[in-house]
């Protein structure tokens, strides 16, 4: 139900907008606007999706949870989405999403609503922190590359005929 509205209101919120800034600013001057958005919004995404893939990374290095550095990604990702479809009121939403301080404290209220079940790091590692056994799909074997002789071509090959 809430996706439904939404999916409802942000177009009818777009429309009004557009509506009330074009009739006090123009034409080219509110696509101007929606064009300049589009392309510091790009720049800026692009900026924080790197360094948060640097997170990702480090986080992965250093064994550490990851959770946190995945959805500041994600987020920048869906912010990017948002700043490239015209609009302001999704403008304002997606600059919302690429300040740090905003990405936090919307990670930490989804934190609360979300409970995590289990969490392991590493291959060897289970529910229970027991190591197991180490699982490969890795089938040894050799091979020798025989070529086959080409038939000289006499004709069609008949595989249309009925």
């Amino acid at each position: 139900m809430w996706l439904f509205l939404a999916f409802l209101a942000v177009p009818l919120i777009e429309i009004g907008l557009f509506i009330q800034i074009g009739g006090a600013i123009g034409l080219w001057p509110t696509l101007l606007i929606v064009v300049v958005t589009a392309i510091i919004g790009t720049i800026m995404v692009r900026a924080q999706g790197a360094q948060a893939l640097n997170q990702v990374r480090s986080s992965f290095n250093n064994m550490q949870d990851p959770s946190e550095a995945l959805a500041h990604g994600a987020m920048i990702l869906f912010s990017g989405a948002l700043l490239l479809t015209p609009g302001f009121f999704t403008d304002a939403v997606g600059f919302a999403l690429l300040i740090p301080g905003v990405r936090t404290a919307l990670f930490r209220y989804l934190r609360t609503k979300i409970k995590v079940q289990s969490f392991a790091m590493g291959p060897e590692m289970r529910q229970d922190s027991r190591p197991r056994a180490p699982q490969s799909n890795v089938i040894d074997g050799e091979f020798e590359e025989i070529d086959t002789p080409k038939r000289p071509s006499s004709g069609p090959s008949g595989w249309t005929r009925h």
